[in-house]
């Protein structure tokens, strides 16, 4: 069982690390269209995943409430929202594309600003991932090893375009190889770190568990509105991050419902 959940919490990481590491083999940044597209893919990655990995379970722990089913995903849901708008005040940050930094004031460098603004969108996808483990470790019939595994794919799947977003775009401001891929790589280490987190506070909680599972979800949907959706929109040409979007999101519903 703790390989298992071991293996679960590592593969989104593998993904971003390995994404990371494209800067070591492409001489060139990442063209403007690629960026859109493969942001757009992640948001829909992840609005699927909140979707049929968390809020669904999370109704269906709690079918015995009848059409009330519905409160403990809500006020769950709600209490990500919060979290992650809060984190967004207070962790300064700098997203891509944009010259001001949100946060508190600070003096970090440009870079390392940077990759705070991914860590900060990672979070959410570690307490997902921890969340479900979480679920299945507890005996949870609603959520299978399948299911907890195939969520991990799928967020490794779209890691692996975000860690290649962090590291190319740094080695063009003339940041060195190996400083760029650290920082891609490191931006994905808040990952497994907040999925171990979430599963000792859900392990220990486990009648909570909807609100948790629901808490994820939550808090992956403000990434998507907060951050995704508006860099995968602006500039022409903004079809192309709504096609990949619908890519995303066909895939990791396709990988939800067949193998979980």
């Amino acid at each position: 069982m703790y390989f298992e959940m071991f293996k679960g919490l590592i593969i989104p990481f593998i993904g971003t690390f390995l994404g990371s590491g494209c800067v070591f083999f492409m001489r060139k940044s990442l063209s403007i269209s690629v960026q859109r597209a493969l942001t757009g893919f992640a948001a829909g990655v992840m609005v699927a995943a909140s979707i049929w990995s968390l809020l669904i379970p999370a109704m269906e722990q709690v079918s015995d409430m009848g059409n009330w089913a519905f409160l403990p995903a809500a006020v769950g849901f709600w209490f990500g929202i919060l979290f992650l708008l809060t984190l967004d005040k207070i962790l300064p940050h700098l997203h891509r594309g944009s010259t001001q930094a949100e946060g508190i004031k600070s003096k970090f460098q440009r870079s390392t600003m940077l990759a705070l603004a991914v860590a900060l969108h990672n979070l959410p996808e570690g307490m997902a991932v921890g969340v479900v483990y979480a679920g299945w470790m507890s005996g949870d019939s609603s959520i299978t090893l399948a299911g907890a595994l195939t969520l991990s794919l799928g967020i490794a799947i779209q890691n692996f375009p975000e860690g290649a977003i962090v590291s190319m775009p740094l080695r063009s401001e003339g940041v060195s190889k190996k400083r760029a891929f650290a920082y891609g790589a490191l931006s994905g280490v808040v990952e497994p770190i907040g999925a171990l987190l979430t599963i000792l506070l859900a392990g220990a909680i486990v009648p909570a568990l909807p609100y948790f599972l629901s808490f994820a979800a939550g808090a992956m949907i403000y990434v998507v509105v907060e951050e995704l959706i508006p860099e995968m929109s602006t500039g022409e040409h903004s079809n192309l991050g709504t096609i990949f979007f619908a890519l995303g999101f066909t895939l990791m519903m396709t990988l939800d419902v067949a193998l979980g």
